[in-house]
């Protein structure tokens, strides 16, 4: 379970067993397990909605709505440490900046923030709280439950089937180790997680992959490949557009 903790350590806040001691082969084998990660984070965030939509109130306290839903959106970047945040920033930085190849990769490498990282995060920090405070209390915990495992099948997705944009880099360690059988490892762990939850979570799955494979091409594009801040941006984009699919989805009667 070694690469397990790895993963859990890195794409989060949570450190069970201390690992200090990473290889490359280390990271590669940690990578199909990314989904289980989302699990981990899945339950916490369902466990929230529980105890504040279900067994608070059953003790007669009520938690205000908007408070919950500031809480809820605020939740995942602090259980991850803004880790995604941060790639999805400083690929809005680089690939929409309008310039060379190069140049991209050198503004995505650099830790000042732009105006289109900025912009970028406001605005999908308002839609998401938009939905949140939209969506039906009903669908809330299965859709705070599968959109991590989705997110992170998705970020393995790019990790296992696009080709890396930079000769040397920490994502480069995922992307050189791993391999196809973590990606059929990753994906049979994803749906395991993911299909008991009904139409709308196997539907969120299915828009998830369609959009990282337009969003990864595109990408692909203008860099020649993905890199770590793109991981990032998979993840912090599925997670936005799971709750979207929830949301729409719920409305239309799925």
């Amino acid at each position: 379970m070694r690469p397990f903790f790895i993963a859990l350590q890195f794409l989060t806040r949570l450190s069970i067993v201390h690992q200090d001691n990473w290889t490359e082969e280390d990271f590669g084998k940690s990578v199909k397990f990314f989904p289980l990660v989302g699990a981990v984070l899945g339950l916490i965030y369902a466990a929230f909605i529980y105890i504040f939509l279900t067994l608070l109130p059953a003790h007669g306290v009520i938690v205000p709505h908007h408070f919950l839903m500031a809480f809820m959106l605020v939740l995942p970047p602090l259980m991850t440490g803004g880790l995604f945040c941060d790639g999805f920033m400083d690929t809005m930085d680089g690939v929409f900046s309008g310039r060379e190849r190069e140049r991209m990769l050198e503004i995505m490498k650099d830790s000042r923030v732009g105006s289109n990282a900025v912009f970028s995060f406001v605005v999908l920090m308002i839609f998401e709280y938009g939905i949140l405070l939209d969506m039906d209390a009903s669908i809330l915990l299965p859709a705070f439950f599968v959109r991590p495992v989705i997110a992170m099948m998705m970020m393995t997705i790019g990790i296992e089937c696009y080709p890396y944009a930079r000769k040397k880099g920490l994502g480069k360690f995922f992307s050189d180790m791993a391999n196809r059988k973590s990606l059929v490892f990753a994906t049979v762990m994803a749906l395991i997680f993911v299909v008991p939850w009904g139409r709308l979570a196997w539907l969120s799955y299915i828009v998830c992959l369609l959009f990282t494979m337009f969003f990864a091409r595109f990408v692909t594009k203008k860099l020649g490949g993905l890199t770590g801040d793109v991981y990032g941006a998979i993840n912090t984009l599925n997670e936005g557009l799971v709750m979207l699919v929830f949301l729409f989805g719920h409305a239309a009667g799925l």
